[in-house]
């Protein structure tokens, strides 16, 4: 496994610049993959910042085409705000068709299956609908900007993927509390693992994000066939400790520790930043309250 890191002077360039370097780690898988799901981030339909760039995503398919040309592709995604088709129109994404054999799912329309996630209660008695294409795609990609978040802190690869593959309107189902949509968010990735996870920092979002944020030109991209390792590097270098990143957490199996990944490319030095956070940041750390009284109360 390997996370590599390069400076992104834009979306296209950041983007192809560390697949290229992570290329020979990701080649075998790429190359013998068929039914490839590529998951941008559509949040809102109407806010291009909030969206993934069409730029990383071109680069992206750019790069998958040059090792894997007999590949099902299909770009999927199920907003949140807006319907897909807006979104596809609002931020160009047409035109990939006219450049690349591809198809586009609607996620929030798609056939599903039934997961269960956490109640209020932190009982995983809850039914959602989840996309089948997530869930049946062998080669998952997940690409997204670098984002602050509302509820969780950050948004990175792994909540693009699996809030994007929870049907709507039961997306907001998933918030049952700080504590719950961590611990079911976490849950939920373990049936839809990302194969590849990146990160197009060329321009982030900090504040109030995921849809009502401010730009940060961080001039960054990031990539890896481990998106858990991915998102920590990321959260790091945008000032968060990933260890109050619930989901994150929970994924590391309660043991973070950032010196065990392997990491190529630039400096990261060079690439931290302090994002500005949620102006809910404080209650969003409450999440680790629960947890000890959850802890207290089950042993």
């Amino acid at each position: 496994m390997v996370v590599g890191i390069v400076s992104s002077n834009g979306s296209y360039n950041g983007v192809y610049k560390v697949l290229n370097l992570i290329r020979r780690h990701i080649l075998n898988s790429i190359s013998k993959a068929r039914n490839i799901l590529v998951k941008p981030n559509f949040v809102s339909t109407r806010v291009e910042l909030s969206a993934t760039p069409v730029e990383a995503v071109e680069a992206l398919l750019d790069f998958i085409t040059s090792i894997n040309s007999e590949a099902r592709i299909v770009i999927g995604e199920g907003s949140t705000l807006g319907s897909f088709e807006n979104g596809l129109k609002n931020y160009g994404y047409l035109k990939l068709k006219n450049k690349f054999d591809i198809e586009f799912v609607d996620l929030n329309e798609d056939s599903y299956r039934y997961l269960k996630i956490y109640n209020s209660r932190l009982e995983k008695t809850i039914e959602i609908p989840v996309s089948k294409t997530v869930l049946d795609s062998d080669y998952r990609i997940s690409i997204c900007r670098a984002k602050t978040h509302d509820t969780v802190i950050v948004t990175l690869t792994v909540k693009n993927i699996v809030m994007g593959s929870v049907q709507s309107p039961y997306k907001s189902t998933v918030h049952q509390g700080y504590l719950a949509i961590n611990m079911s968010i976490a849950d939920l990735y373990k049936y839809m693992p990302i194969h590849l996870a990146i990160i197009d920092g060329y321009i982030g979002m900090e504040g109030n994000g995921p849809i009502f944020g401010d730009p940060v030109k961080w001039g960054v991209a990031i990539a890896g066939d481990n998106a858990i390792e991915v998102d920590s590097i990321t959260a790091s270098l945008m000032g968060f400790n990933v260890e109050d990143i619930g989901y994150l957490y929970f994924l590391w199996n309660k043991n973070v520790d950032l010196s065990r990944i392997n990491i190529i490319g630039e400096d990261l030095n060079k690439f931290k930043r302090k994002f500005k956070p949620h102006t809910t940041y404080l209650k969003q750390l409450n999440w680790k309250k629960e947890y000890d009284q959850y802890r207290k109360s089950v042993y």
